[in-house]
Protein backbone atom coordinates (compact mmCIF):
# COMPACT_ATOMS: atom_id res chain seq x y z
CA UNK A 1 0.00 0.00 0.00
CA UNK A 2 1.02 3.58 -0.59
CA UNK A 3 1.50 6.15 2.12
CA UNK A 4 1.56 9.64 0.64
CA UNK A 5 3.79 12.49 1.76
CA UNK A 6 1.71 15.26 0.23
CA UNK A 7 1.98 19.02 0.13
CA UNK A 8 1.82 22.09 -2.03
CA UNK A 9 5.27 22.81 -3.55
CA UNK A 10 7.88 24.43 -1.27
CA UNK A 11 6.03 23.54 1.92
CA UNK A 12 8.54 21.24 3.63
CA UNK A 13 7.83 17.98 1.81
CA UNK A 14 11.50 17.26 1.19
CA UNK A 15 12.48 17.91 4.80
CA UNK A 16 9.76 15.55 6.02
CA UNK A 17 11.00 12.90 3.60
CA UNK A 18 14.56 13.22 4.92
CA UNK A 19 13.21 12.61 8.44
CA UNK A 20 11.16 9.61 7.35
CA UNK A 21 13.95 8.08 5.28
CA UNK A 22 16.37 8.45 8.20
CA UNK A 23 13.97 6.72 10.58
CA UNK A 24 12.55 3.99 8.35
CA UNK A 25 15.41 3.33 5.91
CA UNK A 26 18.61 3.64 7.95
CA UNK A 27 20.01 1.35 10.61
CA UNK A 28 20.94 4.09 13.07
CA UNK A 29 18.73 7.06 12.19
CA UNK A 30 21.54 8.99 10.52
CA UNK A 31 20.41 10.58 7.25
CA UNK A 32 22.37 10.55 4.04
CA UNK A 33 21.23 11.66 0.61
CA UNK A 34 21.40 8.13 -0.83
CA UNK A 35 18.51 6.85 1.28
CA UNK A 36 16.17 9.61 0.12
CA UNK A 37 15.58 7.61 -3.06
CA UNK A 38 13.51 5.21 -0.96
CA UNK A 39 10.77 7.86 -0.97
CA UNK A 40 10.28 8.67 -4.62
CA UNK A 41 7.74 10.81 -6.39
CA UNK A 42 4.48 9.77 -7.94
CA UNK A 43 3.89 10.15 -10.79
CA UNK A 44 7.07 9.63 -12.81
CA UNK A 45 7.79 8.11 -16.20
CA UNK A 46 8.83 4.77 -14.68
CA UNK A 47 5.29 4.25 -13.38
CA UNK A 48 3.79 4.29 -16.88
CA UNK A 49 6.15 2.14 -18.96
CA UNK A 50 3.45 -0.54 -19.21
CA UNK A 51 0.78 1.85 -20.42
CA UNK A 52 0.06 3.38 -23.79
CA UNK A 53 -0.08 7.12 -23.17
CA UNK A 54 0.74 10.15 -25.26
CA UNK A 55 3.87 11.77 -23.75
CA UNK A 56 3.13 15.01 -25.59
CA UNK A 57 -0.36 15.32 -24.07
CA UNK A 58 0.10 17.13 -20.75
CA UNK A 59 -2.55 15.29 -18.74
CA UNK A 60 -2.70 11.97 -20.59
CA UNK A 61 -1.04 9.96 -17.80
CA UNK A 62 -3.91 10.87 -15.46
CA UNK A 63 -6.03 8.10 -16.95
CA UNK A 64 -3.44 5.58 -15.73
CA UNK A 65 -2.86 6.96 -12.20
CA UNK A 66 -4.97 4.28 -10.51
CA UNK A 67 -3.76 1.43 -12.71
CA UNK A 68 -0.15 2.44 -12.08
CA UNK A 69 -0.78 2.39 -8.34
CA UNK A 70 -2.42 -1.03 -8.60
CA UNK A 71 0.71 -2.28 -10.33
CA UNK A 72 2.93 -0.73 -7.63
CA UNK A 73 0.85 -2.47 -4.96
CA UNK A 74 0.97 -5.93 -6.54
CA UNK A 75 3.71 -7.06 -4.15
CA UNK A 76 1.68 -5.80 -1.16
CA UNK A 77 4.66 -3.89 0.27
CA UNK A 78 4.50 -0.48 1.93
CA UNK A 79 5.87 2.41 -0.08
CA UNK A 80 6.11 6.08 0.74
CA UNK A 81 5.58 8.46 -2.16
CA UNK A 82 5.96 12.20 -2.39
CA UNK A 83 3.28 14.09 -4.29
CA UNK A 84 2.15 17.65 -4.86
CA UNK A 85 -1.05 16.52 -6.58
CA UNK A 86 -4.43 17.45 -5.18
CA UNK A 87 -6.69 14.76 -3.79
CA UNK A 88 -9.14 14.87 -6.66
CA UNK A 89 -9.54 14.07 -10.32
CA UNK A 90 -8.35 15.24 -13.73
CA UNK A 91 -10.67 14.56 -16.67
CA UNK A 92 -12.74 12.37 -14.31
CA UNK A 93 -9.65 10.29 -13.51
CA UNK A 94 -9.04 10.06 -9.76
CA UNK A 95 -5.54 10.62 -8.41
CA UNK A 96 -5.82 7.79 -5.88
CA UNK A 97 -8.33 5.76 -3.85
CA UNK A 98 -8.64 3.81 -0.61
CA UNK A 99 -7.89 0.52 -2.37
CA UNK A 100 -4.36 1.73 -3.13
CA UNK A 101 -3.69 4.12 -0.25
CA UNK A 102 -2.95 3.36 3.40
CA UNK A 103 -2.95 7.02 4.40
CA UNK A 104 -1.29 10.39 4.01
CA UNK A 105 0.86 12.87 5.88
CA UNK A 106 0.01 16.32 4.56
CA UNK A 107 2.35 19.16 5.43
CA UNK A 108 0.93 22.66 5.16
CA UNK A 109 2.94 25.88 5.34
CA UNK A 110 1.93 29.51 5.82
CA UNK A 111 1.33 30.75 2.25
CA UNK A 112 3.14 33.99 3.09
CA UNK A 113 6.28 31.92 3.55
CA UNK A 114 5.55 29.58 0.66
CA UNK A 115 5.59 32.52 -1.73
CA UNK A 116 9.14 33.55 -0.86
CA UNK A 117 10.39 29.99 -1.47
CA UNK A 118 8.49 29.80 -4.75
CA UNK A 119 10.03 33.09 -5.88
CA UNK A 120 13.50 31.66 -5.30
CA UNK A 121 12.86 28.20 -6.72
CA UNK A 122 11.07 29.32 -9.88
CA UNK A 123 12.77 32.73 -10.20
CA UNK A 124 9.54 34.74 -10.09
CA UNK A 125 8.61 38.18 -8.84
CA UNK A 126 5.87 38.89 -6.27
CA UNK A 127 3.02 39.22 -8.77
CA UNK A 128 4.02 36.14 -10.74
CA UNK A 129 4.30 34.05 -7.58
CA UNK A 130 0.90 35.16 -6.26
CA UNK A 131 -0.76 34.35 -9.59
CA UNK A 132 0.98 30.97 -9.48
CA UNK A 133 -0.40 30.25 -6.00
CA UNK A 134 -3.96 31.34 -6.77
CA UNK A 135 -4.24 29.60 -10.16
CA UNK A 136 -6.89 26.89 -9.74
CA UNK A 137 -5.75 25.26 -13.01
CA UNK A 138 -2.04 25.14 -12.15
CA UNK A 139 -0.01 22.05 -12.99
CA UNK A 140 3.70 21.26 -12.84
CA UNK A 141 6.14 18.91 -14.56
CA UNK A 142 9.91 18.46 -14.65
CA UNK A 143 11.14 20.90 -17.28
CA UNK A 144 14.52 19.14 -17.32
CA UNK A 145 12.98 15.90 -18.58
CA UNK A 146 10.17 17.07 -20.83
CA UNK A 147 12.17 16.72 -24.08
CA UNK A 148 13.05 13.11 -23.29
CA UNK A 149 10.17 11.93 -21.11
CA UNK A 150 7.33 14.20 -22.19
CA UNK A 151 4.81 15.11 -19.50
CA UNK A 152 4.86 11.75 -17.72
CA UNK A 153 5.44 13.37 -14.33
CA UNK A 154 2.54 15.81 -14.74
CA UNK A 155 1.01 16.82 -11.41
CA UNK A 156 -2.16 18.84 -11.03
CA UNK A 157 -1.54 21.07 -8.00
CA UNK A 158 -4.32 23.66 -8.48
CA UNK A 159 -4.12 26.65 -6.11
CA UNK A 160 -2.50 26.65 -2.67
CA UNK A 161 -5.93 26.80 -1.03
CA UNK A 162 -7.47 24.02 -3.12
CA UNK A 163 -4.44 21.79 -2.68
CA UNK A 164 -4.52 22.00 1.12
CA UNK A 165 -8.27 21.63 1.43
CA UNK A 166 -8.53 18.75 -1.04
CA UNK A 167 -6.56 16.49 1.31
CA UNK A 168 -8.12 17.91 4.46
CA UNK A 169 -11.79 17.57 3.60
CA UNK A 170 -11.74 14.19 1.87
CA UNK A 171 -13.12 11.26 3.89
CA UNK A 172 -11.75 8.37 1.86
CA UNK A 173 -8.35 7.81 3.49
CA UNK A 174 -6.78 8.64 6.88
CA UNK A 175 -4.77 11.87 6.78
CA UNK A 176 -2.59 13.53 9.37
CA UNK A 177 -2.09 17.24 8.71
CA UNK A 178 0.96 18.90 10.21
CA UNK A 179 2.13 22.48 9.91
CA UNK A 180 5.65 23.17 8.71
CA UNK A 181 5.99 25.83 11.39
CA UNK A 182 5.17 23.33 14.15
CA UNK A 183 7.63 20.81 12.71
CA UNK A 184 10.25 23.56 12.72
CA UNK A 185 9.52 24.66 16.27
CA UNK A 186 9.11 21.24 17.90
CA UNK A 187 10.70 18.84 15.44
CA UNK A 188 11.07 15.84 17.75
CA UNK A 189 7.53 16.04 19.16
CA UNK A 190 5.79 16.58 15.83
CA UNK A 191 7.85 13.95 14.05
CA UNK A 192 7.15 11.47 16.85
CA UNK A 193 3.41 12.10 16.30
CA UNK A 194 3.91 11.42 12.59
CA UNK A 195 5.67 8.11 13.26
CA UNK A 196 2.95 7.11 15.74
CA UNK A 197 0.28 7.87 13.13
CA UNK A 198 2.10 5.82 10.50
CA UNK A 199 2.64 2.88 12.84
CA UNK A 200 -1.01 2.95 13.88
CA UNK A 201 -2.53 2.90 10.39
CA UNK A 202 -0.02 0.26 9.30
CA UNK A 203 -0.65 -1.79 12.45
CA UNK A 204 3.03 -1.75 13.42
CA UNK A 205 3.18 -3.01 16.99
CA UNK A 206 6.81 -2.35 17.88
CA UNK A 207 7.56 0.61 20.10
CA UNK A 208 9.07 3.76 18.68
CA UNK A 209 12.87 3.76 18.80
CA UNK A 210 13.39 7.08 20.57
CA UNK A 211 17.16 7.06 20.12
CA UNK A 212 16.77 6.52 16.39
CA UNK A 213 14.11 9.22 16.31
CA UNK A 214 16.48 11.69 17.96
CA UNK A 215 19.25 10.89 15.50
CA UNK A 216 16.82 11.27 12.59
CA UNK A 217 15.98 14.76 13.83
CA UNK A 218 19.55 15.83 14.56
CA UNK A 219 20.95 14.54 11.25
CA UNK A 220 18.33 16.36 9.14
CA UNK A 221 18.56 19.86 10.58
CA UNK A 222 18.20 22.55 7.93
CA UNK A 223 21.78 23.74 8.32
CA UNK A 224 23.15 20.21 7.89
CA UNK A 225 21.07 19.70 4.76
CA UNK A 226 22.19 23.08 3.42
CA UNK A 227 25.85 22.32 4.13
CA UNK A 228 25.48 18.93 2.44
CA UNK A 229 24.02 20.59 -0.65
CA UNK A 230 26.92 23.08 -0.80
CA UNK A 231 29.43 20.23 -0.66
CA UNK A 232 27.76 17.58 -2.81
CA UNK A 233 24.77 19.20 -4.50
CA UNK A 234 21.20 17.99 -4.16
CA UNK A 235 19.41 15.66 -6.56
CA UNK A 236 16.20 17.71 -6.63
CA UNK A 237 17.79 21.11 -7.28
CA UNK A 238 16.80 22.69 -10.60
CA UNK A 239 18.95 24.74 -13.00
CA UNK A 240 18.63 28.50 -13.12
CA UNK A 241 17.14 30.16 -16.19
CA UNK A 242 19.89 32.78 -15.92
CA UNK A 243 22.92 30.49 -15.96
CA UNK A 244 23.84 26.81 -15.85
CA UNK A 245 24.14 26.66 -12.07
CA UNK A 246 21.52 24.95 -9.93
CA UNK A 247 19.32 27.11 -7.74
CA UNK A 248 20.02 26.24 -4.07
CA UNK A 249 17.22 23.94 -2.95
CA UNK A 250 17.74 24.53 0.76
CA UNK A 251 17.30 28.28 0.62
CA UNK A 252 16.33 30.02 3.87
CA UNK A 253 14.60 27.42 6.04
CA UNK A 254 13.93 28.87 9.51
CA UNK A 255 15.10 32.30 8.30
CA UNK A 256 12.22 32.46 5.83
CA UNK A 257 9.98 34.85 7.76
CA UNK A 258 7.38 36.73 5.72
CA UNK A 259 7.38 39.56 8.26
CA UNK A 260 11.00 40.30 7.37
CA UNK A 261 11.01 39.23 3.73
CA UNK A 262 7.89 41.01 2.46
CA UNK A 263 7.12 44.72 2.50
CA UNK A 264 3.98 45.94 4.28
CA UNK A 265 1.98 46.24 1.07
CA UNK A 266 2.77 42.67 0.03
CA UNK A 267 2.06 41.40 3.54
CA UNK A 268 -1.39 42.98 3.51
CA UNK A 269 -2.16 41.67 0.03
CA UNK A 270 -1.26 38.09 0.93
CA UNK A 271 -2.99 38.18 4.30
CA UNK A 272 -6.15 39.46 2.63
CA UNK A 273 -5.94 36.96 -0.25
CA UNK A 274 -5.62 33.97 2.07
CA UNK A 275 -7.62 35.38 4.97
CA UNK A 276 -10.05 32.47 5.38
CA UNK A 277 -7.37 29.84 4.81
CA UNK A 278 -5.05 31.42 7.35
CA UNK A 279 -7.80 31.19 9.91
CA UNK A 280 -8.67 27.60 8.98
CA UNK A 281 -5.08 26.42 9.45
CA UNK A 282 -4.44 28.44 12.58
CA UNK A 283 -2.31 31.20 11.12
CA UNK A 284 -4.69 34.09 11.84
CA UNK A 285 -2.79 35.19 14.95
CA UNK A 286 0.61 35.15 13.24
Amino acid sequence: MILWIASYPKSGNTWLRTLLSAYYYSKDGVYNQAILKNIGQFPEKRHFVSFDYNPKDVADTAKFWIKAQEKINEDKKLRFFKTHNIFGAVNNCKFTNKQNTAGCIYIVRDPRNVITSLKNHYEMNDDQALKWMTNSKKFIYDVRKVKQDGYSDFQFISSWSTNCKSWKIQKEIPVKIIRYEDLLKETYTVFKDVVEFINKILNIKEEINKNKLKKSVSSTSFHKLKDEEKKNGFIEAVPSKKNEKNIPFFYLGPDNDWRKMLDKKEQSKLTDTFKNDLKEFGYEEN
